[in-house]
């Protein structure tokens, strides 16, 4: 699909953008593709809080076209030529997407939070139009599960990843964390200084504590694959991979 079609009258585009009618980790999401897997079709975000501007400005950014959804006049008006396509429409209410072509789309991210209601009644109505592929922001265990049941590929917990990656950061000597998969992790954090001058392929780390270093950046540099000859330095940054405990455990080392 290219272009956003519009099948009412009553919604009009404009230069300013579209204005229409008014977990218990006992789960996990069932598909493993990314949002921008499907580089060349657009995507809907449907709710402009923090999480849904970001992540729609973001993507057009990056040359994915997005249509953003939201029912507030303000926060369209405000977005207006920073997105591809904007519209003011109630995103619960199955002819306003229909209206706006939004089971055309192949990607729909649905970025409500604080409305559990509306979250959970637009991704039902996203998998009644049969949206490939569903994305929806939870804001606590029970929620996603409940999104997952109804139907979301995928739930995300933005306030909770972003709140785990903060407690990394401010409780130990970690510059920047990750949570790659339920149980890995990338770090970046600063050599241990007693691996400060030794060959990565001598000093055994993954056999003492089950991490990996793959990449290091040098003072005024930038990172470079780590190979078995490499010496780290101090003042070096590196990325450490591993299980999460693993990973927590080496960062702490002086």
């Amino acid at each position: 699909m290219r272009g956003f079609p519009v099948k009412d009258p009553y919604v009009r585009w404009t230069s300013a953008g579209c204005y229409g009618k008014p977990a218990g980790q006992d789960w996990y999401p069932r598909s493993e593709s990314s949002l921008t897997e499907h580089k060349s079709d657009p995507v809907v975000v449907i709710g402009l809080g923090r999480f849904g501007t970001s992540l729609a400005l973001e993507l057009t950014r990056r040359g994915t076209e997005v249509l953003a959804i939201d029912n507030r006049p303000k926060i369209t008006q405000a977005l207006a030529g920073r997105i591809t396509q904007i519209a003011t429409a109630d995103a619960t209410d199955i002819e306003a997407l229909r209206q706006l072509g939004v089971a055309d789309f192949y990607q729909a991210v649905v970025a409500i939070g604080g409305d559990i209601e509306a979250s959970i009644l637009t991704t039902s109505l996203l998998v009644e139009l049969e949206v490939n592929d569903i994305w929806a922001k939870a804001i606590s265990i029970q929620h996603g599960r409940i999104l997952d049941r109804i139907g979301a590929h995928h739930v995300v917990f933005p306030e909770h990843d972003m709140g785990e990656r903060v407690a990394h950061l401010v409780s130990g000597r970690m510059l920047d964390y990750m949570q790659v998969d339920e149980n890995f992790a990338l770090a970046k954090t600063q050599p241990p200084k007693d691996y400060v001058g030794v060959p990565l392929g001598r000093s055994n780390l993954r056999r003492k504590y089950g991490v990996t270093i793959v990449a290091v950046k040098a003072p005024g540099e930038e990172f470079t694959y780590a190979t078995a000859d490499t010496e780290l330095s101090y003042g070096d940054v590196i990325l450490v991979s591993g299980r999460t405990e693993a990973v927590e455990r080496f960062a702490e080392l002086p």
